[in-house]
């Protein structure tokens, strides 16, 4: 919350509008069901969410939550996802925003996505509080990487929806350690948020990379220039090779 709390007003002092979608109050649902179409399914006796949403969004049929949250999205040049971290992931709330929200046809299709995503114009991060100490969180931790950790809701997420995804804020156990150093990372998380607009973001694979006809591999040309390279090209696409360091934690590496 208190993060929260400074993201919106260093970023409305700066002249953005910010809204915020406080999905606990708003009793936001996280299970994507049948309820998010209003009026008539297409087929009832085989219903497929994701078909059926796209459908009910192209004739405006969507339950009006959905809706909102659409015009929240369209609006917004950078979209902040606050939370804490359950379960190495986001909490159910938000994985519900995320299924409910991100209908197939609004925010991406299988032509439009990736690199050549819906969402390709506007930025994204994630901003969260651990349980763990950062040390927990890497190469060498019980937890494992959180480069590892972050890369099916960073490239999975939130890049395959075209998203330009900024380096996450991290505010490493705010439980275990003393007030002072949680008043450290507030401060340096606005003056992080003074700049953030200006941001470079973090690096994924372009799709046009990929050859389509050979099940969207990496194109053997590219594969051939990073060859002899110490380092994968990114945590999912690392050809074999040791993971390039912290490529999902801060941009330019």
């Amino acid at each position: 919350a208190a993060a929260k709390d400074a993201a919106v007003k260093v970023l409305t002092s700066q002249g953005c509008k910010v809204e915020v979608s406080d999905l606990y109050a708003m009793k936001f649902k996280a299970s994507a069901t049948a309820e998010d179409v209003t009026g008539t399914v297409k087929d009832a006796e085989h219903f497929q969410y994701g078909e059926e949403t796209m459908l009910a969004w192209k004739e405006g049929r969507l339950s009006a939550d959905i809706t909102e949250e659409h015009r929240k999205l369209s609006e917004a040049a950078v979209v902040v996802f606050q939370f804490p971290m359950y379960w190495f992931t986001v909490p159910a709330i938000m994985k519900g925003w995320m299924d409910r929200v991100l209908t197939l046809g609004f925010a991406y299709t299988s032509e439009k996505r990736y690199s050549q995503g819906i969402f390709k114009d506007k930025k994204a991060m994630l901003s969260f509080t651990t349980g763990s100490h950062e040390s927990m969180f890497s190469a060498n931790g019980i937890n494992g990487d959180m480069n590892v950790t972050l890369w099916p809701l960073q490239n999975g997420i939130l890049h395959y929806c075209g998203f330009q995804v900024l380096a996450p804020q991290i505010f490493w156990p705010p439980p275990h350690i003393p007030s002072e150093s949680r008043c450290s990372m507030l401060e340096a998380w606005r003056t992080r948020l003074e700049g953030l607009l200006g941001e470079t973001p973090l690096y994924f694979t372009p799709s046009d990379s990929f050859d389509g006809g050979r099940g969207f591999q990496l194109k053997e040309d590219i594969q051939e220039k990073h060859a002899a390279k110490k380092f994968g090209l990114t945590v999912g696409t690392h050809l074999g090779k040791p993971l390039p360091p912290n490529s999902q934690i801060k941009a330019g590496v």
